[in-house]
């Protein structure tokens, strides 16, 4: 995969990120039955660009990602925006997630690289 095809990719991970968890937050301030379709607008969105993300990326380290910034910046929204406390376990355990969505991503980029080399 070229350089740019690599960073559009990555692009469409960063936008179904980031309207997860503008959806989810959703969840939790909506007040009126019109919010609501606001936020079905935003997960349409969202899955858009994981489809997206998944024609160009594996699979699985796309849904990792989209699962891991659900996970801490749900965790992470909760405590900022809606008064609930971080303790040393939830910090741990993000911690974890996060190391092995790191650890999936350089697994893949190690077999995109075999594969390449296999190829010349």
């Amino acid at each position: 995969m070229d350089a740019q095809l690599k960073r559009k990719a990555w692009t469409y991970v960063a936008a179904t990120s980031f309207f997860e968890l503008v959806w989810i937050y959703g969840f939790n301030v909506a007040s009126a039955w019109w919010h609501w379709i606001f936020i079905i607008m935003f997960i349409f969105v969202d899955f858009h660009y994981l489809t997206k993300a998944c024609e160009l990326l594996p699979t699985g380290t796309v849904y990792a990602i989209f699962a891991a910034v659900g996970t801490v910046g749900v965790a992470l929204m909760d405590v900022l925006f809606f008064g609930h406390s971080l303790n040393g376990s939830k910090i741990f355990f993000m911690i974890v997630i996060v190391i092995g969505v790191i650890g999936l991503n350089m697994a893949d980029s190690m077999e995109e690289k075999k594969a390449m080399k296999g190829l010349e």
